[in-house]
């Protein structure tokens, strides 16, 4: 894979919401705690996205996106839902694995690529048993940094 997607290992969180909106909120304030991003900001872009149509990728996945000028490179937060939330997907699966991403604003292809390296990412049952069945974040983590690591060889 020819994309370069950063994420650090904060940026893999448990969490608890009962609505697509508080999913979104708590992903923001990943970005903000762990990438210094302004909540609000990408808030915002969240929303926006969301509001053309919902971003729940199926079988229990979302990959809320947005785009800013404060990342230089496709930036990543991953969020293990510790109860299912409907996302409004198209399968009707409510959502229990979110991967945000946010990317430079002129990013329009590495955009695409990033959103694209993340679906090949959940479509693979081995690699979508593996997040699910992860214990903690610190596991998760280490799942998504090996595949991303292969997949870049």
């Amino acid at each position: 894979m020819d994309v370069n997607i950063s994420i650090l290992p904060e940026a893999v969180a448990f969490a608890s919401a009962e609505t697509g909106h508080e999913v979104l909120h708590r992903l923001s304030a990943l970005y903000a705690d762990v990438y210094g991003l302004d909540a609000e900001e990408i808030i915002e872009g969240l929303e926006q996205r969301e509001a053309l149509g919902s971003t729940g990728f199926g079988r229990g996945v979302a990959i809320p996106h947005c785009r800013s000028n404060a990342v230089k490179r496709p930036t990543m937060a991953v969020l293990k839902l510790t109860r299912p939330v409907d996302f409004r997907s198209a399968d009707a699966i409510p959502v229990t694995l979110v991967f945000g991403l946010v990317s430079p604003e002129g990013a329009g292809a590495t955009h695409l690529h990033a959103l694209a390296a993340i679906s090949r990412l959940v479509r693979d049952e081995a690699m979508l048993s593996a997040l699910l069945d992860a214990p903690d974040a610190e596991a998760m983590f280490a799942v998504l940094t090996n595949q991303f690591l292969r997949d870049a060889a």
